[in-house]
């Protein structure tokens, strides 16, 4: 059963790499206390991944910070070494924290998990944008299988 507005993100451990490594980025350190953004997607170096989803959060990360949003993250089951060089790629900086759920844990968990093996990609993430205060999810914006709206940066925008 998929996660719905009111319930808690769940803890399920993350990774990013930093200067120092692989981190584990657990959910409940990510999301306590805090308004996080994190919008996931089907994998690194995708087409409309790389076009528009990453690069419209790093563009946006300004306004998404003056509306009171404290981390915007992108997820995807890739792992820690390839979303860092994808974010590297894409020059987020410090904008946004690229994080890495490489045995897509985090994805099962809250039950966006799509089928991607018709394009040789396994278990994958469906496209989505959630927006969590203080780990409980505010905003669940799921995409619709092949379409990019809702989970928009500038769409997450309206929603703040």
């Amino acid at each position: 059963m998929a996660i719905k507005v009111g319930d808690k993100v769940p803890g399920t451990g993350l990774k990013t790499k930093t200067s120092e490594g692989i981190q584990d980025v657990p959910g409940d350190d990510l999301f306590a206390g805090k308004k996080v953004v994190l919008f996931a997607l089907p994998g690194a170096f995708t087409p409309t991944c790389s076009a528009k989803h990453l690069p419209g959060y790093a563009s946006n990360a300004a306004a998404l910070k003056a509306k009171g949003v404290d981390t915007i993250a992108c997820l995807s089951v890739n792992d820690a070494f390839v979303m860092d060089a994808w974010g590297q790629s894409q020059n987020v900086g410090d904008k946004v924290l690229m994080l890495a759920d490489g045995n897509a844990d985090f994805t099962k968990a809250v039950g966006l998990e799509m089928d991607g093996s018709g394009y040789g990609m396994g278990t994958r993430s469906q496209r989505y944008a959630m927006v969590v205060e203080n780990g409980i999810v505010k905003e669940l914006l799921v995409e619709a299988p092949g379409q990019f709206e809702v989970s928009s940066a500038e769409y997450v925008l309206s929603k703040l």
